[in-house]
């Protein structure tokens, strides 16, 4: 599995070094053309009697409702069953229009089983500010399932979460999210990977389209100046804009996610000279029963099971293997492949390295 990891790892380096470079639009978020998130109450009905056993929340919810509708009642006389309380939540674009439909996330806030098959009422969508933003309502699509034998005792089978759901374009937007690109006649573009050296070359590939029309600010930014007649234009100097390529600079990094045993490593990270001896041991332990019985025609003696343990210690035998040094990561496979380690094994070495300073690279555990 290592193996052919690396030699993934390998190609995907080489393929990478043939690549002209990547598009700005790629690389950056022009600032003033952000997402903002809406967030909602609501309540999802007809759920077959898999919903809130009666908590206060939505007991009064559902009075509340009830009464929008001219019937008022007491809400310590209802019953629920087929309703639960919901979150909705839901992102909505910069420039997107009254009239344009969201998706949207429904989730269970109480002791729901499931929300398959309901519908969710209508629900404002509310954004930092508190504004009312979109509305959402319609039937729910859960990605998961409960099945079982009623009564107390019966199996059940859960597959997924069936108290998460989604809405497809189930939110209608009421109200735009005024968005300002161009700001005293200049664009700001935000690089997702802050970086210098990254900031600077894109600053000089923009000029040498342009003019000298960008300069680089920080690691994160790199203004640009809108040209001459294309003040009122800013559209189509953004989508030419986007579309100028740039080499971006990387520093040499390796994430290592101990949970699932994944070694990520991009073709930067440089190996000084250093030696490397990894050995593993392994503890056994058999235990056994034995019978004891008492002498033939003996009126005293009992038969008695006596239990019996072997404990075995086994440690494999390495020596230690220098390394030279490696300045590719093509090189770092081939090497680390010859070593025959386990991924798990293959992180505790990345680990030590790092520690000695023979890793030049940023190491990132998850």
């Amino acid at each position: 599995m290592l193996k052919r990891f690396f030699i993934w790892l390998t190609l995907a380096s080489l393929m990478a070094e043939s690549v002209q470079g990547a598009r700005v639009k790629d690389l950056v978020m022009v600032a003033g053309a952000r997402d903002n998130q809406l967030v909602g109450y609501g309540i999802v009905a007809g759920l077959a009697g898999d919903g809130d056993k009666n908590p206060t929340y939505t007991v009064q919810s559902v009075a509340n409702m009830l009464q929008r509708f001219g019937i008022t009642l007491a809400a310590s006389t209802l019953q629920m069953k087929n309703v639960a309380a919901v979150m909705v939540t839901a992102d909505i674009s910069a420039f997107v229009k009254n009239g344009s439909r969201l998706d949207v996330v429904v989730s269970s806030m109480g002791d729901a089983k499931s929300l398959q098959g309901g519908v969710l009422l209508q629900t404002p969508l509310l954004g930092a500010d508190g504004k009312v933003y979109a509305v959402a309502q319609g039937t729910i699509s859960v990605g998961g399932f409960t099945a079982g034998a009623g009564g107390g005792g019966g199996a059940t089978v859960t597959k997924n979460h069936p108290t998460v759901a989604q809405i497809i374009g189930g939110a209608l937007v009421e109200r735009e999210i005024p968005s300002t690109v161009v700001r005293n006649n200049c664009l700001e573009l935000m690089l997702r990977e802050p970086d210098f050296t990254s900031a600077a070359r894109m600053a000089v590939a923009i000029n040498e389209k342009f003019g000298e029309v960008a300069r680089a600010i920080d690691s994160i930014s790199v203004r640009v100046q809108m040209p001459a007649g294309m003040e009122t234009n800013w559209v189509d100097f953004t989508a030419r804009l986007e579309n100028v390529e740039v080499n971006p600079d990387t520093s040499a990094r390796i994430v290592i996610n101990e949970r699932t045993g994944t070694i990520v490593a991009n073709s930067r990270i440089h190996i000084s000279h250093c030696a490397v001896s990894h050995g593993n041991i392994t503890i056994s332990i058999a235990s056994t029963l034995t019978t004891s019985q008492p002498e033939p025609l003996s009126q005293t003696g009992k038969t008695t099971v006596t239990p019996s343990t072997d404990t075995k210690v086994n440690e494999t035998k390495t020596g230690l293997v220098p390394l030279p040094e490696m300045p590719t990561v093509d090189r770092v496979a081939a090497v680390l492949n010859g070593l025959g380690v386990t991924p798990r094994d293959m992180m505790a070495i990345f680990q030590a390295m790092k520690q000695a300073g023979a890793l030049q690279a940023e190491l990132i555990t998850r």
